[in-house]
């Protein structure tokens, strides 16, 4: 890994990347979401139009003159399937080319539709009844925000939006912790489901970051006069004050509430996310200025712990959890032992579009 601090990072990292894989257009998954917006950040950082290509010729790829997403399946109520929405968004803005804008409204009309908790809250997915996670907020609330900006405002729906984010931290938060669980389920009938108030077991490192970034980038779009800001800021200022307090050599940890057990170990996806949202929060004056400065020293550590050069160049994100979830397949059951048995890989999409996002907003401190 480095050691030495790597200025301009973002860009050497989504170079390395767009070398890589080449564009990413061969399915609707929520983790091309997460690197196309670290390129959008980085075209409005840098002004390289090659970033916004990247973006523009995989989803003109993707979606037909006729508004229809390949491979999106609105029948599916599936959270994750609408992290992409922003992307249409943004190029509808960019462009005004009427498909964005209809493939953007067939997403939005999922979540008129989308299963809900007894109190409102979405469903992850049609398959996961009665369950919130903490990753579906990411992948559906700032689309949600973001669609009411460009398209209404409803203020319903914004209301609707930011309960989506209360709920899912009263219904995850752990007292004793202080942090939020992976997952919740109302019924209390899952396997990692504690019987009595129907959490996981864990704080799942990558999930909080998930919400963390969900919460930044809501606040950013949701109108202060709102009847719900308050208390999504109030929980944004509380969730990152903990993380701070918990890092682990500036980094954050695989399961965050088990620090020094056997086996945890540092994780790049969570740290990139949960700094990204710390950095951009006190950015926009959610936080303390102190708080920046503290998520700058992470982006350090961040670097040293995850980052590595190849030897033709390539600037890559190690040390990621490919993948972890709750239910469905067996032995997700929300265990410690569960979570750190999963493969730790490096050029995952997740961490690597997780890692430019940190790193633009790094560089806007500089």
């Amino acid at each position: 890994m480095l050691t030495e601090y790597l200025p301009h990072s973002a860009e050497a990292v989504a170079d390395s990347l767009m070398q890589r894989y080449g564009l990413l257009r061969y399915k609707w998954s929520y983790d091309f979401s997460v690197v196309w917006r670290g390129m959008e950040m980085l075209w409005a950082f840098t002004g390289d139009r090659k970033y916004y290509d990247y973006i523009f010729y995989a989803l003109d790829d993707m979606v037909d003159g006729a508004g229809d997403p390949g491979g999106y399946s609105r029948e599916a109520f599936n959270l994750d399937f609408l992290c992409i929405g922003k992307q249409l968004i943004f190029l509808w803005q960019i462009t005004c080319m009427e498909k964005y804008k209809k493939a953007a409204a067939l997403l939005r009309t999922q979540l008129d539709d989308q299963p809900r908790t007894s109190d409102g809250g979405f469903w992850h997915k049609q398959v996961y009844p009665y369950q919130m996670w903490l990753d579906g907020q990411h992948m559906a609330i700032p689309f949600y925000l973001q669609y009411e900006a460009a398209f209404g405002p409803d203020e319903a729906a914004q209301t609707d939006a930011a309960k989506q984010l209360v709920l899912a931290w009263r219904h995850t938060l752990n007292p004793e912790t202080g942090l939020p669980c992976h997952g919740w389920d109302e019924k209390k009938q899952q396997i990692w489901a504690d019987p009595e108030t129907g959490r996981a077991p864990h704080a799942w490192g990558r999930a909080v970051g998930w919400y963390m970034a969900a919460l930044v980038d809501s606040l950013e779009l949701l109108p202060k006069i709102n009847a719900l800001y308050a208390e999504v800021s109030e929980i944004f200022r509380t969730l990152s004050q903990k993380l701070l307090s918990i890092r682990q050599d500036g980094v954050w940890l695989q399961v965050l509430d088990c620090p020094g057990r056997l086996g945890n170990y540092a994780e790049s996806s969570a740290s990139c996310l949960i700094c990204y949202a710390i950095l951009k929060g006190a950015r926009l004056g959610y936080l303390p200025g102190g708080y920046g400065k503290e998520a700058q020293k992470s982006f350090e550590a961040i670097q040293r712990h995850f980052v590595g050069r190849m030897k033709n160049g390539e600037t890559f994100v190690a040390k990621c959890c490919q993948g972890a979830g709750l239910g469905g397949n067996t032995g997700r059951d929300g265990t410690f032992d569960y979570y750190i048995s999963e493969n730790v890989v490096s050029w995952d999409l997740k961490a690597t579009g997780a890692y430019i996002q940190a790193a633009c907003e790094e560089q806007r401190w500089d």
